[in-house]
């Protein structure tokens, strides 16, 4: 199997006056899994189209394997693409959806008859092969898609929210045969889904987008343990991270102050030097803590609300100032509307962010 790196430079991609893209850098490593992710609009499948050769570049470079690819055309990219429609040919059979493109290409016939078989086999189509898609799940339907990507040994391939149109359960079915399928082969792979939890399981890194900015490329962990502003910190993570106005005290020991409550800090590496000022605490549910009220950087708050979530539960409280956050718990919590907790915010699990930029601090 080819395997090709995909280097990205100074990239601009616009519309008319409209520029969705602006001297963006980007490199994929041979063999790397990234995911671009981000919310509708914010420029990650104009990003994958430029890549694939379907939309024209205004500036910048394209380079895959070594090559400058910039101005080729799709076929000559080395590349294979698996849209989120499943786009098979309604009158063929699995087989001929499969081998169509390496049939057009002038494959020799064993040699398509080998990949289309290896490809089956990977992707469990063997029995499958004299249907046509009208007999196939929408499940089935997908992998023959993957499968027609799969038998051009590219060196790249492209996805494009490919599990979107799928129920829940086989959305997370094919998710694991993806991730199966990229260790089996090794090759590059770039994935784009607006579902954090696609990108949390499958990436080796993650490329955040917001207006057509990369905000943060790293690997899950770092995305969802450190994320570098609120945009990112609040469109990772389900349920959503906690966001806590206040103002960070820098006197003889760092604090966090909201309302009358004081929250050590100590241990906390700021990015950033400041002063006393206003500034955000975010925190994700599930590290927020029970603890005694002797803590000393225990804060109280009021149960408004108990969400039974299966595995768990997730608690709404509210501080008495009057800011708001959820946290989980077990699923058999005794905890009612009303009652009052002791809960601590572990300083390693904690995001100071700026009050106006939004950045980490």
């Amino acid at each position: 199997m080819q395997k090709s790196d995909v280097d990205i430079r100074g990239l601009q991609i616009g519309f008319g006056g409209l520029k969705v893209l602006e001297n963006l850098n980007l490199h994929v490593g041979e063999s790397e899994f990234l995911v671009l992710l981000g919310p509708s609009g914010c420029g990650k499948s104009t990003l994958l189209n430029a890549i694939a050769g379907l939309i024209e570049a205004k500036g910048g470079e394209i380079h895959i394997g070594g090559r400058d690819v910039t101005w080729a055309e799709p076929k000559d990219r080395g590349i294979a693409m698996v849209f989120q429609s499943y786009a098979l040919y309604p009158r063929m059979s699995v087989r001929r959806n499969m081998s169509f493109g390496l049939t057009v290409a002038g494959t020799p016939r064993d040699e398509i008859e080998r990949r289309v078989g290896e490809a089956a086999q990977i992707l469990r189509l063997t029995n499958l092969l004299d249907r046509r898609p009208s007999e196939l799940s929408g499940g089935q339907r997908q992998r023959v898609a993957i499968g027609r990507a799969l038998v051009r040994h590219a060196g790249v391939y492209l996805f494009d929210e490919p599990l979107s149109n799928l129920d829940a359960q086989l959305r997370a079915e094919l998710r694991v045969e993806i991730k199966r399928l990229h260790a089996r082969l090794g090759a590059t792979m770039i994935y784009v889904t607006h579902d954090q939890i696609e990108a949390l399981t499958l990436a080796d890194r993650i490329a955040v987008m917001q207006g057509g900015v990369i905000q943060q490329l790293d690997t899950p962990r770092k995305i969802y343990r450190e994320p570098v502003n609120r945009f990112v910190a609040s469109f990772v993570g389900s349920p959503a991270m906690n966001f806590i106005p206040g103002r960070l005290a820098c006197g003889s020991e760092l604090a966090f102050v909201v309302g009358a409550n004081r929250i050590g800090l100590n241990g906390y590496a700021l990015h950033s030097q400041t002063t006393d000022a206003p500034a955000v605490l975010g925190i994700r549910p599930e590290h927020i803590e029970l603890t005694a009220s002797s803590d000393p950087s225990s804060v109280s708050a009021r149960v408004e609300m108990v969400e039974p979530m299966g595995a768990d539960t997730l608690i709404w409280c509210r501080l008495a100032d009057g800011a708001a956050f959820s946290f989980r718990h077990d699923a058999d919590a005794p905890m009612r509307v009303g009652d009052t907790l002791t809960v601590r915010f572990p300083v390693d699990a904690m995001s100071l962010f700026d009050e106006t930029s939004g950045q980490r601090l």
